[in-house]
């Protein structure tokens, strides 16, 4: 069986890592009216509207998502927000959260499922890439910049924990992007590549890659994608370090727990780290600028460190917000925790 030797690998890998559901996907770019009834974590606003939408990526994958619109919107073109994240979970948690709350401040928000997970296309499933998933950003972008409704010089993106880095990595590449917010970020090509705090010694990194290198012989002979162990225990049992009880209070509860969600439900693919392993996804962050950038990290989160050294590497304009007393996932649901009157007057004053 596939081990990795090193806890901090282990859990960077696997504690944000479970299956995911795959489902038929719709060709094309479409726009549907939610009306079967689904699993949501949170309450959509009285003053929101939802509609399922699909969308193509530069690859061809079909990406699914949702898009919210503020019931009373006037007749101007709305500022547009992309949104996805945390790495593992499903529109219907975080981001969809997230999209609610600015879609009620007056802002055209669209939240998706990335490749290979939730309801979008892709196979296998359970996979993730750190060129991909930066392109699934550019795909949503490419989509509400076309909605008659929204204003496509007026567009900004959120990334959650593991698609922070993603979206600054977007948003690096992607000149369309005017602003660019990250919520508990990580880096998860730096925490794969070298383990929680850059703990993952030299021997240990290339004994890592000798195993899943191995495991390709493996797949390649059946023919399947085998699964990494299940990330999160199906229950606490009191020993487990604190991030690990703050990912399971999240995503294996009432709270936070969505059977399309990754974390919630399963596990990736043994040999999905390949792709991170060697490929830095934030070398070129001051290319941001002059396009603004807000970091929002918890005071007493496991994962501050990326947010505090990607502020330092970043050129201005950049600010870095430390909530206080927060933990890694307080930001992805505590609507009176995380800083949404920040958010919105971030976005007001820089697209516009």
């Amino acid at each position: 069986m596939f081990n990795l030797k090193s806890k901090t690998l282990y859990f960077a890998i696997a504690i944000t890592a479970l299956i995911s559901v795959a489902n038929a996907q719709e060709k094309g770019t479409t726009m549907k009216q939610t009306t079967e009834p689904e699993h949501y974590t949170f309450q959509l606003s009285d003053k929101v509207s939802r509609q399922k939408v699909t969308f193509k990526n530069r690859y061809g994958i079909t990406l699914t998502g949702d898009l919210y619109i503020p019931k009373n919107r006037g007749n101007e073109p709305l500022p547009a927000l992309v949104i996805s994240g945390p790495f593992g979970a499903v529109k219907e948690q975080s981001s969809g959260l997230y999209a609610n709350q600015m879609a009620e401040r007056g802002f055209a928000a669209l939240a998706f499922d990335p490749s290979y997970t939730g309801e979008s296309g892709g196979d296998p499933r359970n996979v993730a890439s750190p060129d991909i998933n930066t392109e699934d950003f550019s795909a949503g972008v490419d989509f509400i910049g076309l909605q008659p409704f929204a204003s496509r010089n007026k567009i900004g993106i959120i990334g959650i924990c593991g698609f922070g880095g993603f979206a600054l990595n977007a948003a690096a590449v992607d000149k369309r992007v005017k602003a660019v917010v990250t919520a508990s970020m990580y880096d998860m090509t730096r925490v794969m590549s070298k383990g929680y705090y850059d703990a993952l010694t030299p021997e240990q990194r290339t004994q890592t890659l000798e195993q899943l290198s191995l495991q390709r012989w493996k797949d390649t002979e059946t023919g399947t994608f085998a699964l990494a162990p299940k990330g999160l225990p199906d229950k606490i049992e009191g020993n487990e370090p604190q991030f690990v009880k703050d990912y399971f209070d999240y995503y294996k509860t009432k709270r936070g727990f969505h059977p399309r969600s990754i974390n919630s439900n399963g596990s990736w693919t043994i040999t999905s780290p390949l792709s991170f392993m060697n490929m830095p996804i934030l070398s070129y962050v001051k290319e941001i600028s002059p396009r603004p950038t807000l970091l929002i990290a918890g005071e007493k989160a496991h994962s501050r460190y990326f947010s505090e050294d990607i502020y330092k590497a970043a050129a201005e304009p950049k600010e870095l917000m430390i909530i206080p007393s927060a933990v890694h996932v307080d930001l992805y649901d505590k609507v009176n925790v995380i800083p949404f009157d920040k958010l919105e007057t971030f976005f007001q004053q820089n697209l516009k």
